[in-house]
């Protein structure tokens, strides 16, 4: 056939240019159904296993860093005599700078080795987040930069990581491996709470806790540069292939309303994961259960339980949700976006909820945010998979780039600030009371089950085109292979 002749199929946002960690074959794959079965993988099992190995371990390291901060946020605001608007910047300057970056990483990561974009990316954010732990009471401004640079380094992984698995697996077996990968995100972030916590708490110094968690980060970096991958390895795109499959960069329906309900789970995400364990404290102080926190260290035991919740959940949602992907999506083209959409959509009354019932008992309160955070962590896994299968391979780090960009713009960037600046101008209409303190900050984090409804409807939306969407991207990488 002709190149004239080949058939045009609806173009749908890919990959990028020279895919050094995935061969053609590989990335064809990764779009039709059961291809696992018949196309032989680019590497060898053992060393794309060892690869998943290394990005899980920095992917842990990561997220747990990230969340140490959360988990020592009441010693943060006594140290620096902060509001909570300002105390919710250190998150927001730290995910502005990630997206901010990500496109130019997700960029570089579909030009050239991926590898060593991680590399330096992570050592800039080993330096910084050590340098943050040595700023006194007098540069809150400093911390804020250092925890901006932070973002570098997470940038550059979590914009290339995904799709290097993407690239080394397909089939159901590249879904078991991304659930494996975005396992750590909750057990991370869980560790974050819990080690931050308990370090303070140990040294009676918050910036204790952010020195530890660097100390296996150059154990991290060995064990990158060690990554036995490399682009020699791996099958290469004839000339041809590549000019015509990197044409294909319009966004389909399906990312576009994907990335909008990313971003609302992102926006829940940010605003629990930062303000819950304060919230809890606050409201057993309401209650006369605990005394304020006058002087650090504050009591860690809400960081304790939140951590230990998150980690639970994180791990039995992606878990329950990858399954339900794989044991559906065969028989429901569209069963992936309507696992996010119910996930969402069921989080939203529980959320609604723990905030009510807060004031009147814990242990309910527990329950709730526990089912909760379950039925949001249903969807990480899913999430990536979705990218993945409805994205071009020459175009995948781009997408993840973009994605990114816009979740973390419009979800977890503000989302902590936003909350934060709710509860301060609420608190600002009465004299300061611990009790109204505590009510500031609950009724500000209301707006969080109305952020899942409306989640919840953009996958729902999304699920109305993702078959002939993934459908689309097959057909493109189909031709430009048959032609």
């Amino acid at each position: 056939m002709e190149p004239k002749d080949r058939p045009i199929p609806r173009r749908s946002l890919g990959s990028s240019s020279g895919i050094h960690y995935g061969s053609f074959v590989n990335s064809l794959s990764s779009l039709t159904p059961k291809a696992e079965e018949k196309e032989k993988p680019a590497i060898s099992p053992r060393r794309a296993y060892i690869a998943v190995a290394v990005l899980c371990y920095v992917n842990l390291l990561n997220y747990t860093e990230r969340y140490t901060i959360a988990g020592v946020l009441p010693n943060i605001q006594k140290f620096f005599t902060i509001s909570d608007s300002t105390a919710a910047l250190i998150q927001t300057v730290f995910i502005c700078s990630f997206l901010l970056l990500a496109p130019l990483f997700g960029y570089l990561g579909d030009r050239y080795n991926r590898k060593y974009i991680m590399i330096g990316g992570l050592g800039v954010w080993l330096v910084t987040a050590v340098g943050s732990s040595f700023v006194t009471a007098s540069y809150f401004w400093l911390l804020m930069l250092l925890r901006a640079m932070v973002g570098i380094g997470e940038a550059s992984y979590s914009t290339i990581a995904p799709t290097i698995i993407g690239d080394l697996f397909v089939g159901n077996q590249r879904s078991a491996m991304i659930c494996v990968f975005y396992l750590f995100i909750p057990v991370g972030s869980g560790l974050g709470y819990i080690t931050g916590a308990g370090v303070a708490n140990l040294t009676g110094d918050w910036r204790w806790a952010l020195r530890v968690r660097t100390v296996p980060s150059p154990v991290m970096l060995a064990e990158l540069i060690k990554l036995c991958i490399s682009p020699q390895s791996l099958q290469r795109y004839d000339f041809e292939s590549y000019l015509l499959i990197s044409c294909y960069f319009d966004p389909s329906k399906s990312y576009v309303w994907s990335s909008l309900g990313v971003t609302a789970t992102a926006f829940l995400t940010g605003a629990l994961a930062f303000w819950m364990p304060t919230f809890l404290s606050r409201a057993q102080v309401s209650q006369g259960i605990r005394e304020p926190c006058v002087q650090e260290p504050c009591n860690p035991i809400d960081s304790y339980i939140f951590g230990a919740v998150t980690v639970v959940t994180g791990i039995v949602g992606a878990c329950l949700g990858s399954g339900l992907s794989r044991r559906f999506r065969d028989k429901v083209p569209n069963a992936d976006p309507l696992i996010c959409a119910i996930g969402l959509l069921g989080s939203a009354p529980c959320l609604f909820i723990t905030i009510f019932v807060a004031s009147a008992s814990i242990p309910a309160t527990y329950v709730f945010i526990f089912i909760g955070e379950l039925l949001i962590s249903l969807n990480w896994a899913v999430l990536a998979d979705i990218l993945l299968y409805v994205v071009v391979p020459t175009r995948r780090s781009t997408a993840e780039a973009l994605q990114i960009s816009v979740l973390h713009l419009l979800g977890d960037a503000g989302s902590p600030y936003l909350v934060g600046a709710i509860s301060d101008a609420i608190r600002k209409s009465r004299s300061a009371t611990h009790e109204w303190s505590f009510l500031s900050l609950k009724y500000s984090l209301l707006v969080c089950p109305f952020v899942g409804i409306l989640g919840g409807l953009f996958f729902f939306i999304t699920s109305l085109y993702i078959a002939e969407d993934r459908k689309a991207a097959a057909q493109i990488v189909e031709g430009t292979v048959n032609g």
